[in-house]
């Protein structure tokens, strides 16, 4: 393990372990060997730590997919740069990511992609259409996709939303089953692209959906910050 990778973990598990109570549900379907794709929906900053919680829990390194506005603070660039993340300039359309992301996969490593790109806006918080990246990893390397939804971190560090502080607040996240998709074999790249991610976007909702059946308010979320304007 890298020693910057090794040190975030040494101060970033006794955190959460203080702060948050988590439920983690599925752990066994992050695959413990090889290369794995782990596709996250996205409600919260707080979301990467808990994504994080529940992949290093199966016993995996991981790679994030970062918006690349984290690596202009200079100690945030350090840690992210020496820790192995993959930065990521949204709205680009850059290739570099995905390449980065197939050259980690091809080392049995496991990479971490956000299909949104971004925290959800809809009002329910329930995923976004996605964007083709993971659907284009997914395609280009043959790794499996583990969705795994987190909800609960919303409360935390919303955006544009009153976040309501609790101690030892819970958290819940969700891994469904590895997806495949050698059905799409020979279609077009552009057109397969976008079935894979539609398609792993859509797990993501329905698990979101599952776990506000077992969180304890539910699928309530954080009132809106009204502008001035």
């Amino acid at each position: 393990m890298e020693p910057m990778y090794a040190v975030a973990r040494a101060v970033l598990l006794p955190f959460l372990a203080l702060f948050f109570r988590f439920r983690l549900i599925g752990t066994k379907n992050i695959l413990k060997q090889g290369p794995v794709i782990v596709a996250c929906n996205h409600i919260s900053y707080f979301d990467p730590l808990c994504h994080a919680k529940m992949i290093d829990k199966a016993g995996r390194k991981c790679r994030f997919f970062a918006k690349a506005e984290l690596w202009k603070n200079p100690f945030l660039r350090f840690v992210l740069t020496h820790a192995h993340q993959i930065p990521v300039e949204r709205g680009s359309g850059e290739t570099g990511p995905v390449e980065k992301a197939i050259e980690w996969l091809g080392r049995g490593e496991l990479v971490v992609i956000y299909p949104e790109a971004t925290i959800t806006t809809n009002p329910d918080l329930t995923p976004m259409q996605g964007k083709t990246g993971v659907g284009r990893v997914a395609l280009a390397t043959g790794a499996p996709v583990v969705p795994v939804a987190v909800w609960g971190s919303h409360w935390v560090r919303p955006k544009k939303r009153k976040p309501v502080q609790k101690w030892r607040r819970m958290i819940v996240l969700k891994a469904g089953e590895p997806m495949t998709f050698e059905d799409l074999k020979g279609r077009a790249e552009a057109e397969a692209a976008r079935e894979v991610t539609d398609r792993v976007v859509g797990e993501l909702d329905r698990l979101v959906r599952e776990l506000h059946k077992v969180y304890p308010e539910g699928g309530a979320v954080p009132e809106l910050i009204q502008s001035d304007g």
